[in-house]
């Protein structure tokens, strides 16, 4: 239970509320400097906590079950603050909303079809998906640390809108195996 993969998925749960207090603080540059280093150690730690687990052969039900709930409530509060912060703003906000309602409806999918034993492997473009929103989000607290780099907000966005596309086709995905388990 208490393995390295295990502790690295915990670190990533208890250091939440950190980086959403340095993401809340107002207008201060180093605060959003301070979220985005957080941050981009959250993102390696979840790389690493499958890598080692896999590798040292210690992949865990608790591991298992972890990881995924981690990975978003991460997305979920950095979404959540930067909409509130004014910095995903506008039309934007369909791009997030999107995101969430699928992680929120893949959940739901995923813990019904492990009910009745049926296992939904991350397709490939989910991964890419994936890279894509924590890129995405990364650089929009990023954007807040050093905002003279007007370009990467833009960029931020456009990835933003490129993960939501990516999202609703991946939803799609786990929907259609979902729908071949549910009775009529």
């Amino acid at each position: 239970m208490w393995t390295l993969p295990n502790i690295l998925t915990l670190s990533r749960i208890l250091a939440l509320p950190l980086l959403v207090a340095f993401l809340w603080w107002p207008d201060w540059p180093a605060g959003y400097a301070i979220a985005f280093a957080l941050y981009v150690a959250m993102g390696v730690t979840d790389y690493f906590d499958g890598y080692l687990a896999r590798a040292q052969g210690t992949v865990s039900k608790l591991g298992v079950f972890l990881d995924p709930i981690a990975d978003k409530i991460m997305v979920a509060a950095v979404i959540l603050v930067l909409a509130a912060k004014g910095i995903i703003a506008d039309w934007h906000v369909i791009a997030a909303t999107i995101i969430l309602a699928r992680e929120i409806a893949v959940s739901g999918l995923r813990e019904f079809l492990g009910g009745i034993q049926v296992s939904v492997p991350v397709s490939r473009l989910a991964k890419w998906k994936t890279a894509l929103q924590l890129g995405a989000l990364g650089a929009l607290i990023f954007t807040s640390a050093v905002p003279e780099w007007t370009w990467v907000e833009p960029a931020a966005l456009l990835a933003l809108w490129g993960a939501a596309v990516l999202t609703v086709i991946t939803g799609w995905d786990y929907l259609r195996v979902g729908l071949k388990h549910m009775d009529s």
